[in-house]
């Protein structure tokens, strides 16, 4: 089984660790009507998701750079699967924190190891990195058309048979785990590592994903409610989570023509617009600003990982532990701020407020070049 091989199967990985992070949003309209929590104890759930992982996240990082853990991705696939369904059918608000929490750790020790190895499977494509980020995106989109219809049917109480597929990807996942776990080794000890890192640089680009995870983090958490709950919030997270496939694919191959850091200008300035639609554009033709946002956020996404590892030659699980984990995850943070701000005037002026976040990122993102080993 060579690298293009493998591609599918950590992509398949990448699903099952991030469906669940697409499920935690999918179960917040069922908490909400269920328990009567408001924007700010529901987004405090989102927040449960990304706290613990944004600060075990570096830690992870710089682990998978002194040891090779192949054996850490199954495990978390497993933590969170547990942590979502357990969420579920606590029976009070803090243990279901504490359990959507521990879900966010499984996230967090998944990244950083899982990004090495499909490093090491891309050999250098960005195409092919694209694709094991589309694999986490599919996931985030599947998470709304398989909870919302079980959690409609049969209720919270059906939360544990979320846990299915955390089993599924772990068992799936592990040929090439254990193939690519030694050739990590292999090539690790045999090939010297080509330039210096550039803190400055890779600072610059973290600001970046922290801004795109603001905003979209902010969206995950309130689009459903925002367009009404119920169906047709679903459908809504549905698009949210599907646009980011198409944007994902895209991002790949524009960068393959255009360059990683041209791509990602572009993509961010194509934010601004979508994201003011979603907003201001009434009815069903916000769906089509909800895609074209999805779009627009996730085309730069795989860039980041792959820039983020070129900024930081020497510590690429360093740098995959924050661009694709602790980075994104820091935007959950936000999230119960948004909610005070929806409590406060309305979710239409909170959702308005994450307009000015892709511009920050466009902005940010001008200072930014490809890195000179890339180049």
């Amino acid at each position: 089984m060579n690298g293009v091989n493998r591609i599918p199967l950590l992509a398949a990985g990448h699903a099952t660790v991030d469906f669940y992070q697409g499920a935690v949003p999918a179960l917040v309209p069922f908490l909400v009507a269920d328990r009567g929590y408001g924007y700010v104890a529901a987004s405090g759930i989102v927040l449960a998701a990304t706290l613990l992982s944004s600060i075990v996240q570096p830690v992870f990082g710089v682990l998978t750079d002194r040891w090779r853990m192949p054996w850490l991705i199954p495990l978390s696939m497993l933590l969170s699967g547990a942590g979502v369904a357990a969420g579920g059918v606590t029976d009070s608000y803090v243990l279901t924190w504490l359990a959507v929490a521990l879900s966010g750790l499984g996230v967090a020790a998944y990244h950083p190891e899982s990004a090495r190895l499909a490093r090491i499977a891309s050999e250098g494509s960005h195409v092919r990195m694209s694709w094991f980020s589309l694999g986490g995106t599919l996931g985030f989109a599947s998470a709304p058309v398989l909870v919302t219809p079980l959690l409609s049917v049969w209720g919270l109480g059906a939360s544990p048979l979320l846990a299915l597929p955390a089993v599924l990807g772990a068992v799936l996942t592990l040929p090439a785990i254990r193939a690519l776990g030694g050739q990590g080794s292999r090539s690790r000890a045999a090939a010297p590592v080509a330039g210096s890192d550039d803190w400055p640089a890779f600072t610059r680009l973290s600001m970046v994903i922290v801004f795109r995870s603001v905003v979209y983090v902010g969206l995950s958490a309130f689009v459903a409610l925002f367009m009404g709950g119920g169906a047709a919030g679903a459908v809504a997270l549905f698009v949210l989570f599907a646009g980011g496939a198409v944007g994902t694919v895209l991002g790949g191959r524009l960068a393959a023509r255009w360059g990683r850091v041209r791509t990602m200008r572009l993509a961010y300035a194509l934010a601004v617009p979508a994201v003011a639609g979603v907003v201001l554009v009434p009815g069903p033709a916000a769906y089509a600003f909800i895609a074209a946002s999805s779009i627009a956020l996730y085309a730069p996404f795989s860039l980041h990982v792959t820039l983020g590892q070129d900024f930081l030659p020497t510590r690429v699980g360093t740098a995959s532990g924050v661009t694709v984990g602790l980075a994104v995850s820091v935007g959950g943070l936000a999230s119960p701020l948004v909610g005070a701000v929806a409590e406060a005037a309305s979710l239409r002026t909170a959702l308005a407020c994450l307009i000015v976040f892709p511009v920050l990122a466009w902005l940010l993102s001008r200072a930014l070049k490809e890195p000179a080993a890339a180049a």
